[in-house]
This record gives structure tokens, C-alpha cells and sequence, in this order.
């Protein structure tokens, strides 16, 4: 089993969400998140003043899966999210050892 974590943009999510689930992801987890990148953040104006904003909105959506379905939903997730521009995310794939259904005590794969 593998789990995939992705860093996307937040008006990505919902593009991201309905193309996980056309390859069959019944399930994930998003969180919100703040960092930066080769972005490095920005600046901007706040009555009258400017500041810096160095951690960047984004959304962190993980995923686990199948070892068969890596491939499909890094490529699901890389069609949906990106923009062409900077700061369009990373997926990071590892490996997990165990999954446990705390309801049924199901694992492995049948507990995804």
C-alpha cells in the first residue's frame, strides 16, 4: 500500500477531489496548510503598509491506496492541479505498512 500526499493549490481541490474519484479513490483527507517553496512568498499593501507573506496558503490532500493504483492517481492528481505556473505543488509517495478499520478490525487492503 502507498500513501500519496500531494501540495496543491486551494482552488484546486474540488478539480482534484472529482478526478481522484473518477479512478476510484473512495476516500481522503485535506488539510490546510501554509508553506513556500521557490515561490518564496509575496508582498502586499495593508492600509497603506506593505508586508511580507511568507508562508503561502496551500491544501495538503493524502490518499491511501493500492500498490496497482499509484501510478493512476499520481497522474489524476498531476492533471488536475496544475496550472503551468509556479506553485502548482508536489506529491510525495511512501509506503505504508498496516491499515486498521477501527469499526470492523478489517486491514491490509480491506480496510482502505
Amino acid at each position: 500500500m502507498k500513501r500519496v500526499t500531494a501540495i496543491i493549490k486551494p482552488f484546486k481541490l474540488d478539480e482534484v477531489r472529482e478526478s481522484l474519484a473518477a479512478v476510484g479513490v473512495t476516500g481522503l483527507t485535506v488539510t490546510e496548510v501554509k508553506g513556500f517553496g521557490r515561490q518564496k512568498g509575496h508582498t502586499e499593501l495593508y492600509r497603506g503598509a506593505e508586508y511580507a507573506v511568507d508562508f503561502l496558503p496551500k491544501v495538503k490532500v493524502e490518499v491511501i491506496i493500492g500498490d496497482d493504483a499509484t501510478q493512476r492517481v499520481i497522474d489524476a492528481i498531476i492533471s488536475a492541479a496544475r496550472t503551468g505556473k509556479i506553485g502548482d505543488g508536489k506529491i510525495f509517495v511512501a509506503s505504508v505498512e498496516q491499515v486498521i478499520r477501527i469499526r470492523t478490525g478489517e486491514t491490509g487492503t480491506d480496510a482502505i
